[in-house]
C-alpha cells in the first residue's frame, strides 16, 4: 500500500471487536502489511502502575511521560486525545484499526453476537459490512463471526486513504 488506510470496527461492550482485530492484525501482519491499532477505552484504564517511575511521574504532575527500551516506547498523556489527534501520531504504516470510536465518522464494519442480546449500534446499512452470527440481518455484505480470511480481504479492499477522511 502507498499511503496509510484506515477502517473502524464498532460494537457494543462485550461483543469481541477486540478478538477480531487481534485476529485480523495476526492475518495482516502474516502479509506483510504493518499496522497500528488505535483503540478507545470508555472506561478510566491504566497503563502504568502504582510504584513504577512512569507512574510516580505522573502522579508528580508531568502532563506526558514518555517511556522508552530499546524495542517499544509508550507515551502516556494527563489529558484526551481526539480520535483524529491519535491518527495524527500514527506513521509508518499501511492499515490503521480502529476498535470502538462508533460515533465517529470513518468507514466501519460492524459487529454483532445474538448472544449478548445488543444488535447493532446504527441500522446495518450505517456499516460497509457487518460482522455476525445473526442471519436474519440484511442490507450489507455480512461475515461470520469465524471468516477471517474473508474479513480481512474486505478490509484491504475497502479500507480508505487517510486523506478521504475529512
Amino acid at each position: 500500500m502507498d499511503t496509510p488506510r484506515i477502517i473502524g470496527f464498532a460494537a457494543f461492550s462485550g461483543t469481541g471487536k477486540t478478538t477480531l482485530v487481534e485476529k485480523l492484525v495476526r492475518k495482516l501482519k502474516a502479509q506483510g502489511l504493518r499496522v497500528a491499532v488505535i483503540k478507545h477505552d470508555a472506561h478510566d484504564f491504566e497503563i502504568d502502575h502504582e510504584g513504577k517511575d512512569s507512574w510516580r511521574f505522573a502522579h508528580a504532575g508531568a502532563d506526558m511521560t514518555v517511556v522508552s527500551s530499546p524495542k517499544k516506547t509508550a507515551v502516556i498523556e494527563q489529558r484526551p486525545r481526539t480520535l483524529y489527534d491519535n491518527i495524527a501520531m500514527v506513521h509508518d504504516v499501511d492499515l490503521i484499526l480502529v476498535e470502538g470510536y462508533k460515533q465517529e465518522k470513518l468507514p466501519q464494519i460492524g459487529i454483532c453476537r445474538k448472544a449478548t442480546g445488543k444488535g447493532l449500534p446504527y441500522p446495518p446499512e450505517h456499516y460497509l459490512a457487518v460482522v455476525t452470527d445473526d442471519e436474519t440481518l440484511q442490507g450489507v455484505p455480512m461475515f461470520g463471526l469465524d471468516d477471517i480470511d474473508g474479513i480481512c480481504q474486505f478490509v484491504l479492499d475497502q479500507a480508505q486513504p487517510l486523506a478521504n477522511l475529512k
